[in-house]
């Protein structure tokens, strides 16, 4: 099963419901995942929540405009557990003619498509969002 690719439908389905929040089983590249969103103004927010001493839930805050539009409206997962998809730092495709953002995974961590191109750093395409 594809954990990312779950965590991102998760997110686009409470949209579409419209959520307050959506949770998810934490792990590190989920909650990094969930933190860029946020930082680019596609989350409200990102908690971590203890369950018992051995297991944590991330519980994402959703972000709607005055109207109750969604933030955000479409991710795609471009890098799958059957067919992993990496680009070196000038390949790196765009999310929506540049108005969206692409998530890579680099040597230095996962990051958005710009500074990835900026740091000159390819890797694994994990998705887009828009």
């Amino acid at each position: 099963m594809d954990s990312i690719a779950d965590f991102l439908i998760r997110i686009k389905n409470g949209y579409r419901a419209k959520k307050e929040q959506v949770s998810s089983p934490w792990s590190k590249m989920r909650e990094t995942i969930a933190r860029i969103l946020a930082k680019h103004g596609y989350l409200a927010g990102v908690k971590v929540k203890k369950i018992d001493s051995a297991k944590k839930e991330l519980v994402v805050k959703l972000k709607y405009d005055d109207q109750g539009q969604p933030a955000l409206t479409e991710v795609k997962r471009i890098s799958k557990p059957g067919r992993r998809i990496y680009a070196p730092a000038d390949k790196i495709p765009y999310a929506l003619g540049g108005a969206g953002i692409t998530l890579v995974s680099t040597s230095q961590g996962i990051m958005i498509d710009r500074e990835a191109r900026k740091r000159n750093l390819g890797g694994e395409i994990i998705g887009q969002v828009w």
